[in-house]
């Protein structure tokens, strides 16, 4: 599945050990995985919320990123310059 990030809000990059990240429906990682997100991709962030705790790359946290509706990355795999949240609570 290819999808285009096309909303306004914050841009931030995919950051993996390589391989790509999954894109779930929700901020569980238990919600089904609807797509992925290559390494290094800039998807914009339309939104926040707080889910399951993830540890990725950028630690351990449970902000997860909305890139669309019924499309969110766990924050602990997102470089946006901050260890906080960036965009406004969905």
């Amino acid at each position: 599945m290819t999808y285009l990030w096309t909303g306004t809000g914050v841009r931030g990059t995919v950051r993996t050990a390589g391989g790509p990240v999954n894109v779930r429906s929700g901020p569980r990682v238990s919600n089904a995985v609807v797509g992925l997100a290559a390494n290094y991709a800039r998807p914009i962030i339309e939104c926040q919320v707080r889910g399951d705790t993830v540890t990725g790359t950028y630690g351990t946290t449970n902000l997860w990123d909305r890139l669309a509706p019924g499309y969110f990355v766990s924050d602990a795999y997102m470089y946006t310059g901050s260890d906080g949240q960036v965009a406004p609570t969905c």
